[in-house]
């Protein structure tokens, strides 16, 4: 997409769209070049003129915030805590390469809801158990979902959760070109996004 066709769909803020990346806080056991993977996906979602959005933590999701913000995009992060304090000092969650941070109070699985709810599509790396969380909400809701495939094993245990659910969705994209993977989910989004 060139610039002036991004500037005409963008022309009310309420249409640039929201990609949440959801991914492991801790990617330990993720491989090699994970987080560099997570860097350039979130570089590619603010070169395509989207919006991160991510859990507000560190691992997978701080490295996506932190490409889109090195490519001058816009982060938003959702809180499980309930404020500022709290985020740091009780959750120990960063600050960094986020415009804006929604204090949500709702612990993990509250946070999980309203991040993959505000977002038009959910995009997943590397994760454990609240990766999966955001993934069955993200399908749930039917939202455009994008994996990433990487050196890590969540994109086989989503597809095996996506064969052993029974429930065709057409929806999910995989590929391991992040630039090429959002590209797709960001055509997917409009294709069902009301405001054109």
């Amino acid at each position: 997409m060139d610039i002036n066709s991004l500037d005409a769909y963008n022309k009310h803020g309420h249409n640039q769209i929201k990609i949440c990346v959801s991914g492991s806080a801790d990617t330990t056991n993720a491989g090699q070049g994970t987080l560099d993977l997570a860097k350039e996906l979130g570089r590619e979602i603010a070169r395509q003129g989207a919006v991160i959005v991510t859990g507000a933590t560190t691992g997978f999701p701080f490295w996506a915030a932190m490409g889109a913000k090195e490519a001058g995009g816009i982060s938003i992060g959702f809180s499980p805590a309930a404020t500022e304090k709290e985020h740091v000092e009780a959750y120990k969650l960063p600050l960094d390469y986020m415009d804006l941070i929604v204090y949500t109070g709702f612990g993990y699985p509250g946070r999980d809801l309203l991040l993959t709810r505000s977002s038009d599509a959910v995009m997943f790396g590397c994760g454990r158990i609240g990766t999966i969380h955001e993934f069955t909400v993200a399908f749930e809701d039917s939202k455009p979902i994008g994996i990433l495939d990487g050196p890590w094993e969540t994109g086989a245990e989503l597809q095996d959760i996506i064969k052993k659910g029974h429930r065709p969705n057409d929806k999910i994209l995989m590929n391991s070109d992040p630039k090429k993977l959002v590209a797709d989910v960001i055509a997917m989004v409009k294709k069902y996004k009301t405001g054109k």
